[in-house]
């Protein structure tokens, strides 16, 4: 299993949105960066990923499934680049704010730092094990 980090701007597509689609869950659609694009292709189901809340709040929210690959995104109307769909599994008991993350040297080299302006970015086992103890929620 892989681990992922899916930003998205409350206002566009937030926490709440994802939980509302249920099992059924909601293609990660608008995707135009290749290497943005490229994380989402090494995707398998079943991966998990933490839900991100970007421009103010700045945040880790929630964790999503992976539940469908890598498949055509039906927005982009020139056939470049796909999607993967996930559902939300729960929400976090504490939000990771980037600060959070930022204060953590053990998270230096997190992606969400280091390219922060990617949509989709890939977490280590121990990333991921540190920002759930951060965030006080098991699965």
């Amino acid at each position: 299993m892989a681990y992922w980090l899916f930003k998205s701007e409350p206002n566009t597509w937030s926490w709440d949105d994802q939980v509302k689609k249920g099992a059924v869950g909601e293609g990660w659609d608008g995707v135009r960066n290749y290497q943005a694009s490229n994380n989402m292709k090494a995707m398998k189901v079943g991966d998990l990923g933490f839900f991100y809340h970007s421009v103010n709040e700045k945040q880790i929210v929630g964790i999503v499934e992976g539940i469908e690959e890598y498949h055509p995104d039906p927005t982009d109307a020139k056939g470049r680049f796909g999607m993967v769909t996930v559902k939300a599994v729960k929400p976090v008991e504490k939000p990771v704010t980037l600060a959070d993350i930022k204060a953590e040297p053990r998270l230096e080299d997190f992606a969400l730092v280091r390219q922060s302006r990617l949509s989709v970015v890939p977490v280590s086992d121990d990333q991921w094990k540190l920002i759930l103890s951060m965030a006080g929620t098991t699965l």
